[in-house]
C-alpha cells in the first residue's frame, strides 16, 4: 500500500454527514505534548512508572497504550500475559457519570435503550444511549448502586454534557455529575486468585455485571465482573481516587507479585477476539445499532419512551423489509497477510475484486495467536456481508505478502472465539433472550 493521501470516494458514505476519512496515511511520527488542557489520571504517574512509553487521548485524559517496547516483543508480550496470566490495566479514561436522585431510574430508562427497571441494585448492564436519529452515543457499562444511584461508566464520548442537557428540558429529579471515582481492569485466568487474596472468596459469587462493595488498604471501592478482553476479569472501582491512588495500585502490584501480575494497555487484540466494540472506531454517533452488531440492545416490548424510541423502531422495520437505512454494515474478517502486531494508523480498505475500487474499510484489526490468523472487524456494502462472502483487504507493504497486492479475507460470524467472559452479545446469541431487557 502506498500512501494515498486523497480520500477514496468509491465507499458509500452518502448517508454520513462527516465521513470517515480513509486517507491512507500511514505510521506519522509525532511527539504527544503533554499539557494541561488534557487531564491526567490519578494513576497517570504510576504507569510511567511501569514503563509506559506511548499514549493517546481518551476522553480528554491521556491514555496509557504500551508498556511494553516494540523491541522486547510489544504489544504481543502483553496480549500473552492476558491470556495466560492476570494484568491490571490503568482505564481511569471511563470517566464515571453519576446519576443521583428519586427520578434517577426514570431519566436513565429515558436516555437508554434497555429497561433500566429491570436493572437490579448492585448489578451492572451494558448499555447504549442513542440520539434522536438513532446513532449511538456512547456504550458505557451502567452500573447500578442503588434504588436512586447509577454510575455511567463512559466508552470515549463527553457523555455528562448530554444528559445534563437533556435534563435542562426533562427536569427530572436528578443530579448529574462527574465524580472522583477512577476505575482499574484486573483481566486474566488468574484474575480470580488475585482479587480473592485482596477481597476475600466472597469475591467468587459475584456474577458477571455482578457489584460488590470492598475495601482496599482502607479505601472504599466498588467491584464489578466485567471487562474489555472476554477473559475471566473485574473491575475496581476506587472511591476518592484523586486522595487513594497509590494506595490502591500498591495493593494490587503487591498482591499481584504471587499470580505474575503485569501492567498493561488495554487488550485491543483481545477484544477483538470477542467482538467487543471500541468506540469512535468501530461505531460512533452516526452508527446505528443494527449497523455494527447491536441491534439487540434495541429492545421491541420496552414501552417507557427513551431518546431514539421512533427511529431505531423505524430502522428495524425497514431492515426486517430488506430496505436497509444504510449504505455499509460491520462484519467480521479473517484475512491473510502478515501477522498484525500493532495498531493500524488508517481505515484500512476492502475490495470486492483484486484491483478494484474500494467498497469498505477495516476498523480494527489485529492477529490472533489462537486462529493463527490476522482477524479484524469492518464496515463493507450490505451485499457483500454474508457469511462466507470472499473479499481483499489493501494492508500496508509491511504486512503485505507480495507488496502492491491484496490479501485475501473471508466474512466469519464474530465473535472469532468463545470467551472466557462472554460479552452481552455472546450470551445473548446463547441463550436465544432479548438481551435490552
Amino acid at each position: 500500500m502506498s500512501d494515498n493521501y486523497n480520500h477514496i470516494t468509491s465507499v458509500d458514505q452518502s448517508d454520513r454527514k462527516v465521513p470517515i476519512n480513509l486517507r491512507q496515511s500511514g505510521p506519522t511520527p509525532v511527539q504527544m505534548l503533554i499539557s494541561t488542557r488534557v487531564r491526567k489520571s490519578p494513576y497517570w504517574h504510576l504507569s510511567i512508572q511501569e514503563g509506559c512509553w506511548r499514549a493517546t487521548i481518551y476522553n480528554r485524559i491521556y491514555h496509557p497504550r504500551g508498556y511494553v517496547k516494540p523491541e522486547d516483543g510489544g504489544a504481543m508480550v502483553e496480549y500473552d500475559a492476558l491470556v495466560n496470566h492476570v494484568t491490571m490495566w490503568n482505564v481511569a479514561v471511563e470517566r464515571q457519570i453519576q446519576v443521583k436522585g428519586s427520578d434517577a431510574e426514570a431519566f436513565v430508562d429515558y436516555v437508554i435503550t434497555r429497561d433500566a427497571k429491570r436493572i437490579k441494585d448492585m448489578h451492572a448492564k451494558y448499555v447504549i444511549l442513542c440520539n434522536e436519529e438513532g446513532g449511538i452515543l456512547n456504550d458505557p457499562v451502567l452500573l447500578r448502586l442503588s434504588k436512586d444511584e447509577f454510575w455511567f461508566s463512559l466508552a470515549d464520548s463527553d457523555l455528562m454534557l448530554w444528559l445534563q442537557g437533556v435534563n435542562v428540558g426533562k427536569k427530572f429529579n436528578v443530579e448529574i455529575n462527574e465524580i472522583d471515582v477512577a476505575p482499574v481492569q484486573i483481566q486474566g485466568p488468574k484474575s480470580e486468585a488475585l482479587m480473592i487474596d485482596l477481597f476475600g472468596s466472597k469475591i467468587k459469587e459475584v456474577p458477571v455485571y455482578g457489584l460488590m462493595e470492598g475495601e482496599v488498604d482502607g479505601c472504599r471501592v466498588i467491584i464489578s465482573q466485567s471487562g474489555f478482553s472476554g477473559e475471566k476479569g473485574y473491575e475496581i472501582y476506587l472511591i476518592d481516587a484523586t486522595l487513594h491512588a497509590e494506595k490502591l495500585w500498591n495493593a494490587v502490584i503487591s498482591a499481584g507479585k504471587a499470580h505474575n501480575l503485569m501492567v498493561i494497555a488495554p487488550a485491543h487484540h483481545r477484544r477483538i477476539a470477542a467482538g467487543i466494540l471500541s468506540w469512535g472506531q468501530d461505531a460512533d454517533f452516526e452508527t446505528s445499532p443494527f449497523q455494527c452488531n447491536l441491534g439487540y440492545q434495541v429492545p421491541r416490548k420496552k414501552s417507557a419512551d427513551y431518546i431514539g424510541k421512533e427511529k431505531l423502531n423505524q430502522q428495524r422495520e425497514m431492515i426486517e423489509s430488506g430496505n436497509y437505512p444504510f449504505k455499509l454494515i460491520m462484519v467480521g474478517l479473517v484475512l491473510g497477510g502478515k501477522p498484525i502486531e500493532e495498531y493500524a494508523p488508517d481505515f484500512w480498505t476492502i475490495h470486492s475484486q483484486k484491483d478494484s475500487d474500494a467498497v469498505g474499510y477495516i476498523t480494527s484489526p489485529w492477529y490472533s495467536p489462537e486462529l493463527e490468523t490476522n482477524i479484524a472487524m469492518g464496515y463493507v456494502p450490505i451485499e457483500n456481508s454474508q457469511v462466507g462472502t470472499k473479499l481483499f483487504v489493501n494492508l500496508p507493504d509491511n504486512y503485505s505478502i507480495k507488496v502492491g497486492e491484496y490479501v485475501d479475507a473471508e466474512v466469519v460470524e464474530m465473535p472469532f472465539r468463545p470467551s472466557v467472559n462472554p460479552n452481552a452479545r455472546e450470551i445473548a446469541k446463547l441463550d436465544g433472550r432479548d438481551a435490552a431487557y
